[in-house]
């Protein structure tokens, strides 16, 4: 069957890594290390995938500017505490590797900073599957299309050739943004109903669910 797409862009927290946990975690600790309003879960979720500086500010509303630095510390510190303990999501390291076998283009838009996403793939070993990656200290972060306007570039493929996949509201507006196709999975970060409310073309819930959906959709 004639592939549909042949760029396949993946966010990374709560889409392949399962991290949403963690990152809820550092977030709270933070803000109580700093005897600030711990957000709800739900609020913390709702930053995941935004660059950590507009994550901290979404989290920390009336934090001044000259205590950022001490809440980006604080969060890094609780992060890395437990960053060795993250797995990957069942399935998903086997799915990369099946999708790299059938020729698509994969790449990676993540809110990430450059030196975490480059330790996580180290981690993983899915480095080499990758053709490109896009992160948040290198790019506007996300919803702006930055990061999938210069993947597209990069290899020139066209909007309509090029997929998004990510588990939140930020990966499907940045796909919208950028003229392209999102795919939503709701095991992340953000509930169903705020993602079906993003019109992807189909919201999955598993990694086994993904790619049968890749296999028979892509």
């Amino acid at each position: 069957m004639a592939k549909k797409f042949d760029l396949l862009v993946f966010d990374w927290d709560g889409t392949l890594l399962d991290s949403t946990g963690a990152i809820v975690d550092a977030v709270q600790a933070a803000c109580r290390d700093l005897d600030l309003p711990e957000p709800s879960d739900e609020h913390a979720r709702y930053v995941i995938g935004l660059g950590l500086a507009d994550a901290l500010r979404h989290s920390a509303p009336d934090l001044s500017e000259d205590r950022f630095p001490q809440m980006v510390e604080r969060y890094r510190h609780h992060y890395l505490s437990r960053d060795h303990e993250l797995q990957m999501f069942e399935g998903a390291c086997e799915l990369i590797v099946e999708l790299h076998s059938a020729g698509f283009l994969l790449a990676v838009a993540t809110g990430k900073s450059r030196m975490g996403l480059d330790r996580a793939m180290l981690h993983c070993g899915l480095g080499a599957y990758f053709s490109a990656t896009r992160c948040a200290d290198e790019c506007f972060s996300k919803p702006h299309p930055q990061m999938l306007e210069e993947l597209m570039a990069e290899f020139s493929v066209s909007p309509e050739r090029t997929l998004m996949i990510g588990d939140t509201t930020h990966d499907l507006q940045m796909a919208i943004n950028a003229g392209v196709a999102g795919l939503a999975v709701d095991y992340g970060a953000h509930p169903a109903n705020s993602l079906a409310a993003m019109s992807p073309l189909a919201c999955v819930h598993d990694i086994k669910a993904l790619a049968k959906w890749l296999r028979e959709h892509a």
